[in-house]
């Protein structure tokens, strides 16, 4: 594989991971612009954007848009979340230029009124229908009851207020601070032709609007330590999730953070899973480790029956004093790090999966670790680490919220 970086005149970075041996090439436009980008009045903006690409440009329409994604076989979508929206297609490497054509049309939309507003009503709906369905919108609660102002606080989707006050005017505003070339990482890999891929990119980009995104200058936030309930009389199962704090994208023990979580939560082999999954008292007890460029934090969700909530919640807070008080050994961590390494090294058999790689880390850092140097920090961390890290980032100072029919367990 060959790693290369480009930055063209208008400062858009162009990344390539370009793999002769490859079947596939993904392409894909990570945009700084996310829900912690958005002030209240405009939540939800950012993912509402996401939508509006797809609604068509003033050279395609949305059905024109649709249509020459089915011509190329493109496996086509895009996400937003708290820090980025990721627009992203694979396709054979015979339609690199016709794709990237689509993508790059596609990041400067028409956005008229009348798709604005019969999008609004698709968005109100995915929220109501998202806070239907288990967990109940949990994560959004329990993500503003511990981040409270700060902007990670911020529902992705937004609220219901949000979005119905929302005005097309805001949105194009929103666009144009966001959607510009010095805000943007263009990541490709798989069978990359490098030389056309430059030339496609520099002209289908040369008249985009050039402006200083607004820069991110906040901390890691209040991380609000409590306990909430949210009744739902009908849910047929218990859940109860928690966030405790973590290291940052920006800080080393991130690695040994991320073994840790695997060594206590993983879904399959960890503490957790061998005394509450597999003794059957719960459906679902996993932890995880999560990095934001401010903060990280670390995600524990439990899920079942309500009859048994008491007696898994006391179990489940005594396995995390256990954690602290009793070191994992060297044999878990072994297991540990042949798991993240063999993840890591499955992924990195897959195009898509190494274009999100070196786009993510490229927007995020400016600068690229490639697998096996990842790896290498996997397997430099030590018992040592794991005990600072844990000791750094307590896990009982954390926020808890519960979700079903009954609070019993508390």
């Amino acid at each position: 594989m060959a790693f290369a970086n480009y930055k063209l005149d208008n400062g858009l970075q162009v990344v390539v991971d370009d793999n002769p041996q490859c079947h596939l090439t993904a392409v894909g436009y990570f945009v700084k612009a996310g829900a912690c980008d958005e002030t209240l009045e405009l939540s939800g903006v950012s993912h509402f954007l996401e939508h509006m690409c797809f609604k068509g440009t003033p050279q395609r329409s949305a059905l024109e848009i649709n249509q020459q994604l089915d011509e190329l076989g493109a496996n086509c979508n895009a996400r937003t979340g708290e820090e980025h929206t990721i627009y992203h297609a694979t396709v054979l490497p015979e339609f690199q230029s016709q794709i990237v054509e689509l993508l790059s049309d596609m990041m400067q939309p028409s956005l008229s009124d009348e798709d604005f507003f019969t999008e609004q009503k698709v968005i109100l709906e995915e929220i109501a229908m998202y806070r239907d369905q288990p967990p109940y919108g949990g994560h959004e609660q329990l993500m503003r009851a511990y981040f409270g102002d700060h902007p990670l606080g911020q529902p992705v989707l937004g609220t219901d207020a949000s979005v119905a006050a929302l005005t097309p005017e805001a949105m194009a505003s929103y666009h144009h601070q966001r959607y510009s070339p010095g805000n943007m990482t263009l990541a490709v890999a798989g069978r990359v032709d490098v030389p056309q891929l430059l030339a496609d990119v520099e002209r289908l980009t040369k008249n985009w609007p050039v402006v200083v995104a607004p820069s991110r200058q906040f901390g890691a936030g209040p991380q609000i330590v409590g306990r909430e309930f949210l009744q739902v009389q009908q849910a047929s199962q218990q859940y109860i999730l928690q966030l405790a704090p973590g290291p940052s994208l920006f800080d080393p023990d991130r690695y040994a953070a991320r073994l840790a979580a695997m060594i206590f939560g993983d879904d399959t082999g960890s503490r957790l899973f061998w005394r509450l999954v597999d003794s059957g008292k719960t459906d679902l007890a996993a932890v995880g480790h999560y990095e934001y460029e401010s903060t990280g934090v670390l995600m524990s969700m439990l899920a079942m029956r309500p009859e048994d909530a008491a007696e898994v919640w006391a179990e489940f807070e005594a396995l995390e004093q256990e954690f602290v008080e009793q070191t994992p050994t060297e044999y878990e961590l072994k297991l540990a790090k042949a798991k993240a390494i063999a993840s890591l090294s499955s992924a990195n058999e897959i195009s898509e999966n190494r274009m999100f790689d070196i786009g993510s880390q490229w927007v995020t850092y400016g600068s690229y670790l490639t697998v096996e140097q990842v790896i290498e920090l996997y397997r430099q961390v030590t018992l040592a680490d794991i005990i600072r890290v844990t000791q750094r980032f307590p896990m009982h100072e954390k926020q808890v919220l519960a979700i079903g029919p009954n609070w019993e367990f508390r």
